[in-house]
C-alpha cells in the first residue's frame, strides 16, 4: 500500500525558495575564463520510437496483490531512417501514420506545454535545435537550427555562448545557407584549433543537388572571443564523397587530431550497403586532403554511420585527454551515431596510427552491436577536450518523443543534455563513466536528506521535498542480504524494454524512484533497479526507466528503456537522477549505465509533481539514503543589445 503520509528528511538545508518567480531564483553567471577550444557540432536529428498508450483511468497506486499498476499493452513502431530525397533526419509523426489514424492528438493546454519547458537544460528561445560547438575563452554553441518552425527544415546555425556550460546567451546566427555547397542545409561540424590558436571548421553542407559535400570555415576575427562572423572558404567544398560512397552517405568530419609525421586526421561517417564505415583523411591544410586505404572502422549490418567520434582515455589518470594523445597508456574510443535506430553506440580499443586503423578490445560489444552512451532518448552526441579543467566532456541531443502538432502548438522542440565527463572505467575495463558537470552544482538550492529509509516489499513511500519538478538526487540502496541468498534462481530471462516495466514483479525487484508523479500515482515515470538472480546463483542488475504511465496523454511515446549495469563486489547500488520539467537523466553506478528520458505528464506538474520511493519486490525489502536539492534556473537568454538572436 502507499503511506499517504510523507516521509520527513532527517536534515533539510535552508535555501532560496524554488517555488518563486523565476527571475528572482535565478542566479548571476560564475565568470569563469576558460581558455581552449573544441566544437561539438551535431546534427540531423530524428523522431524516436513512438507507441499507443494505456487509456487515462486505466492506472490506480496498487492492485489488489500489492503490485503496482500495468499499463495497457504498447505496439511498438519502428523508427523511420532518413528520407532518401532530403538525406537527413526528420522528426516523423508516426503516431498519426497509416496504421493509427484513429489515433486522437491529446488536447494539451498551453500551461501544461509551457511546463515542459527545461529550466536548465539548453534550447533555443524558440523552433528546432539540435547540435553544439566551442572557443576561446566562451564555450560556444553553434547548433543546428530552423527559424521558421519547429520542425526539420531550413537548418542554419544558431549561436550561443557561456562561461560555465550552464548560463547561455544567445548570439547572432553564425552561418546560413546560402551557397550552392550548402544551400539544402548547412549540418553537422567540428572545429579544430592549430598550434597558432587560428580555427578550422569542417562542416557538412547539403548541395542543390542534395549531395553531402565537406567544407572549411574560419572566424572572420579570430581575437573576437565570441566569434561572430565566419567566413566560408571559397574554394568549397574541400571533400566530395569518393568512389564508392552514394552522394547522401558521406557527413560529419570529426574533430581533427595530429598524427606523429605531423598530418591532421580526420574521420568522416559513412555506409556501404549495411556495413556502417568510418572513412579516414589526412591533410595538412584542411584544403588538401588524402584518403587512406581501408577505414578507421566498419561493422557489417549496423547501417549508416553519423556524428562518429574518436578520442583517447587515460587507463590511469583521472582526467581527460586531447584528441592527439596516443601511447601505451592510452585507450581509444570509436562512436557511431547509427541512422537505422537513432542511439548512439561505443566501444573502447586500440587505433594503429600507422595504417588508421581501429581494433576493438571486446569484438562482441563493437560498435553498433553493444554499449551505448545512453539507453534513452539521445543520440548524435560528441566529445570535446576542455583544455581549462583537464576533462573531456560529453554533449548529446534530447529529441523529443510527442506529436510534431504539439511541438508546433508549443513553438520549440528538443533540448541539449547536460554536459558529462567522460573517463575510462578501471573497474570493469569495458566501460565509460559518465557524470554530470560539476558547475551543475551550482544551481543547487535547498537540500533535503534522508537515512537509511526501509522500503518493505510492495510498498511506496512519499518523500517530503515539496515541488518535484526541478531536482537533483543522490541516492543509494541496499537490498536485504538474506533475501538474496534464500531468493531461488532461475533461467527467466529478463530484459528491461520486454518484461513490462515496474509491474514485473520479481523477488528482488523492482525498486527505486517514482520522479514527476502526482498523489494518485496516475502519472509517474520510475527509476529503478531490478535484480535477476539467474539458476546458477549469479546475479544480474539491470537499471531502467519506465515511461508507460508517465502521462495519461495518448500521443506520446511511453517506451521503457535500460540494459545491464555491472556492479561490482563491494559496491552499493547508486543512482544520480536529475529531473528538470519534461527531461529526467538518470546514472547508475557512478555512469556506468545512463538513461535520459523525455516525459510529457498531464498531472504530475508545478506544484502537483512529487518524489516517491518504491519497491515491488516479492521478496526483499530494501533500504535507501538519499541527499535531494531543489535546483535554479539557468540564464538562458539573449546576449545584451543582440537584436537578432531574438
Amino acid at each position: 500500500m502507499v503511506d499517504t503520509r510523507p516521509f520527513l528528511p532527517v536534515s533539510s538545508h535552508a535555501g532560496s525558495d524554488p517555488t518563486g518567480p523565476s527571475e528572482n531564483r535565478r542566479k548571476p553567471m560564475k565568470l569563469q575564463l576558460s581558455i581552449f577550444f573544441v566544437l561539438l557540432t551535431v546534427g540531423f536529428f530524428a523522431a524516436l520510437l513512438t507507441s499507443n498508450n494505456g487509456s487515462d483511468n486505466g492506472f490506480v497506486k496498487e492492485n489488489e496483490h500489492g503490485s503496482l499498476a500495468s499499463p495497457s499493452s504498447e505496439k511498438q513502431l519502428r523508427p523511420v531512417s532518413r528520407g532518401p530525397a532530403v538525406g537527413v533526419s526528420e522528426k516523423s509523426n508516426r503516431l498519426f501514420a497509416k496504421d493509427n489514424e484513429n489515433q486522437l492528438a491529446y488536447p494539451w493546454n498551453n500551461s501544461m506545454l509551457s511546463w515542459q519547458r527545461t529550466a536548465f537544460h539548453f534550447q533555443p528561445e524558440k523552433n528546432w535545435m539540435n547540435g553544439p560547438l566551442f572557443y576561446k575563452g566562451w564555450y560556444h554553441f553553434f547548433y543546428q537550427y530552423n527559424p521558421h518552425a519547429a520542425v526539420w527544415g531550413d537548418i542554419v546555425w544558431g549561436h550561443a555562448v557561456s562561461k560555465d556550460l550552464i548560463h547561455w546567451l544567445h548570439l547572432p546566427l553564425a552561418m546560413v545557407a546560402d551557397q550552392w555547397y550548402d544551400k539544402n542545409g548547412v549540418w553537422t561540424g567540428s572545429a579544430t584549433i592549430l598550434p597558432d590558436g587560428k580555427v578550422v571548421m569542417l562542416y557538412t553542407g547539403s548541395t542543390t543537388e542534395n549531395v553531402q559535400v565537406q567544407n572549411l570555415a574560419y572566424p572572420a576575427d579570430h581575437s573576437d572571443p565570441l566569434l561572430i562572423n565566419w567566413v566560408k572558404y571559397s574554394g568549397n567544398p574541400v571533400l566530395v564523397p569518393p568512389p564508392g560512397i552514394l552522394d547522401k552517405d558521406f557527413r560529419d568530419p570529426t574533430t581533427a587530431w595530429l598524427t606523429s609525421e605531423g598530418k591532421w586526421r580526420i574521420t568522416i561517417g559513412s555506409k556501404i550497403n549495411k556495413t556502417g564505415i568510418a572513412l579516414v583523411y589526412d591533410t595538412k591544410d584542411f584544403i588538401y586532403y588524402e584518403l587512406l586505404d581501408g577505414v578507421l572502422h566498419a561493422v557489417p549490418g549496423t547501417g549508416m554511420w553519423e556524428c562518429v567520434d574518436f578520442f583517447p582515455v587515460s587507463k590511469t589518470e583521472e582526467n581527460g585527454l586531447d584528441t592527439s594523445v596516443n601511447g601505451p597508456s592510452v585507450k581509444h574510443v570509436v562512436k557511431a551515431s547509427l541512422d537505422d535506430d537513432r542511439h548512439d553506440y561505443y566501444s573502447i580499443g586500440t587505433y594503429h596510427e600507422k595504417n588508421g586503423t581501429w581494433i576493438p578490445d571486446e569484438p562482441k560489444i563493437d560498435v553498433g552491436i553493444g554499449l551505448r552512451y545512453d539507453y534513452g532518448i539521445y543520440y548524435a552526441a560528441k566529445t570535446f577536450y576542455d583544455q581549462n579543467k583537464n576533462r573531456r566532456v560529453l554533449w548529446g541531443w534530447i529529441g523529443e518523443s510527442d506529436s510534431e502538432a504539439a511541438d508546433m502548438q508549443k513553438g520549440w522542440a528538443s533540448v541539449q543534455s547536460i554536459p558529462r565527463t567522460i573517463l575510462f572505467d578501471k573497474k570493469t575495463g569495458t566501460h565509460l563513466l559518465q557524470w554530470p558537470v560539476e558547475e551543475i552544482e551550482s544551481l543547487r538550492l535547498k537540500s533535503y536528506e534522508f537515512n537509511q529509509v526501509k522500503v518493505q516489499a510492495g510498498s511506496v513511500v512519499p518523500l517530503d521535498v515539496g515541488p518535484a519538478t526541478q531536482l537533483d538526487i543522490i541516492a543509494e540502496f541496499e537490498i536485504d542480504k538474506e533475501a538474496l541468498e534464500k531468493t531461488t534462481g532461475s533461467n527467466v530471462t529478463f530484459s528491461c524494454s520486454s518484461s513490462g516495466g515496474t509491474i514485473e514483479r520479481g523477488a528482488l525487484g523492482p525498486f527505486g524512484l517514482l520522479v514527476l508523479a502526482d498523489d494518485s500515482l496516475s502519472e509517474q515515470t520510475p527509476v529503478y533497479f531490478y535484480i535477476a538472480k539467474g539458476s546458477d546463483g549469479k546475479l544480474k542488475t539491470f537499471f531502467c526507466n519506465d515511461q508507460s504511465r508517465s502521462s495519461v496523454a495518448s500521443d506520446v511515446n511511453k517506451q521503457i528503456y535500460g540494459n545491464l549495469v555491472p556492479v561490482l563486489e563491494g559496491e552499493k547500488l547508486s543512482l544520480r537522477v536529475l529531473v528538470d520539467h519534461s527531461i529526467v537523466e538518470s546514472f547508475a553506478q557512478g555512469g556506468r549505465t545512463v538513461i535520459t528520458s523525455r516525459v510529457y505528464p498531464t498531472k504530475a506538474i508545478y506544484g502537483a509533481a512529487k518524489l516517491f520511493l518504491f519497491n515491488n519486490a516479492t521478496e526483499a525489502s530494501v533500504s535507501a539514503s538519499l541527499r535531494i536539492w531543489q535546483m535554479n534556473s539557468a540564464f538562458i537568454r539573449p546576449y545584451p543589445n543582440n537584436k537578432e538572436s531574438q
